[in-house]
């Protein structure tokens, strides 16, 4: 394609008796380009469009955009042409100064000021800072608090419980003694020394 418009789309100007910048662009568009996408013009491999429109054009705002980077001054601005953006008050740190950060000129005249990826401000085209806007809340209808039992008197069943995952020792044993029954306290013996010979009483 170089060599074509270098070599041979000179001399077809040079054959048709074209001298001037008009007569050129005329003869190219009426001519040469016509018969041009006719010999070489070949039907594209994917039939959708090249051209895909943006999802979200405030991207392509903030990339289309003048920009620009600056160094903060001790003050905690940023010089712009003629103007001083000051630097609002940032969670992200005390302060911006030295800091190397970037101007973001919008076709609007309005500017904004970026530290990385995280914009500190936005500014009008006179510099003065224009506020954020506030964080729209959720639409989600909140469920309305539960009113049962105001209404009118209701009897509440007991929860059910469920079965435990180790089963208790009543249930194990059922009716079945285990190990050795204890004496009533009525039976007890309580033996004492035995004295001259005198066997102890049982009480």
């Amino acid at each position: 394609m170089f060599g074509t418009l270098q070599d041979r789309l000179i001399k077809e100007l040079a054959k048709a008796g074209i001298a001037d910048i008009a007569a050129a662009n005329a003869w190219i568009r009426e001519v040469y380009l016509p018969a041009h996408n006719q010999r070489f013009a070949r039907p594209a491999a994917v039939a959708d469009s090249g051209f895909v429109t943006g999802s979200d054009p405030a991207v392509l705002t903030e990339i289309l955009c003048a920009h620009d980077d600056r160094v903060v001054n001790r003050d905690n601005t940023v010089a712009w042409e003629r103007l001083k953006l000051q630097l609002p008050e940032s969670p992200l740190r005390y302060h911006f100064v030295k800091a190397r950060v970037r101007v973001h000129a919008y076709p609007d005249g309005s500017l904004a000021v970026f530290h990385g990826p995280r914009r500190l401000a936005r500014y009008s085209a006179q510099g003065e800072e224009i506020a954020a806007a506030p964080t729209t809340p959720s639409v989600t209808p909140c469920s309305p608090p539960s009113r049962r039992g105001l209404s009118r008197p209701e009897i509440v069943k007991p929860a059910q419980r469920r079965p435990s995952l180790t089963a208790s020792a009543r249930g194990v044993t059922s009716h079945r003694q285990v190990g050795t029954k204890k004496r009533p306290p009525d039976r007890t013996k309580k033996l004492t020394k035995k004295i001259d010979g005198i066997a102890p009483a049982a009480i």
